[in-house]
């Protein structure tokens, strides 16, 4: 899927493409796990579209310009990044809200953990990482707050493939990584030159690949 203004497009594995048109400018694109559904975040609110069939789409509202949209790794729920410092979301059976605000500025990097027990956010001067155990998810509950820094932001996280860990980097170009279960931190880079803009694991689990605003970019080996 890919968007150009207010027009969302779905390119079919036969080459055959189809137009999802909005009232207002297409911000962010998602497939739900299984591919049966693509998630469009949009000013004041999210739509779900089923490309495979026909039909009205399920339009998911809420005040405000919602920038980028995720969903949970089993499906049942749908997070949007906002323009101003917060997260939204919704328990896609029943529709209800989830609000996740106070984070002191914009959340530009979503990670979720194995089996999505836990979302990991930047915006913060720490991972602020929200738990999913629940049926309702974070409501009610306090995030961790991992990877604390007084000094700088946390720009990205990066979610281990199947430990409760998470990469957290920062806006000096230091990565860490974190525990969920006892918040241990290990030094896995000092800082460098810009902001950590990407990170990603690799198959084996064992070495993370990150790349900063400044143009720079690497490969750490945390077995080493």
């Amino acid at each position: 899927a890919y968007a150009s203004g207010k027009t969302a497009f779905v390119r079919f594995a036969d080459g055959k493409t189809k137009e999802f048109t909005h009232p207002r400018s297409v911000e962010g694109l998602a497939f739900s796990p299984k591919g049966m559904r693509f998630a469009v975040a949009r000013y004041n609110g999210a739509t779900l579209h089923f490309p495979a069939a026909e039909g009205k789409p399920v339009e998911l509202e809420w005040a405000g310009a919602h920038t980028g949209i995720a969903f949970s790794p089993d499906g049942a729920f749908l997070i949007t990044t906002m323009q101003e410092n917060a997260l939204h979301g919704w328990k896609l059976a029943d529709g209800k809200h989830m609000r996740m605000s106070g984070y002191p500025g914009k959340v530009k990097s979503l990670s979720w953990s194995v089996k999505g027990k836990w979302l990991a956010s930047s915006g913060a001067p720490a991972a602020i990482v929200w738990p999913f155990q629940a049926k309702d998810g974070p409501m009610g509950k306090a995030p961790l707050e991992l990877g604390t820094r007084g000094n700088t932001m946390v720009t990205c996280v990066a979610c281990h493939p199947s430990q409760d860990v998470v990469a957290v980097g920062y806006e000096d170009g230091m990565v860490i990584a974190a525990r969920f279960a006892d918040a241990k931190e290990v030094l896995l880079r000092r800082p460098g030159k810009g902001a950590i803009t990407a990170m990603m694991w690799d198959k084996e689990e064992r070495r993370i690949v990150f790349g900063s605003a400044a143009g720079d970019c690497g490969v750490i080996d945390i077995t080493a």
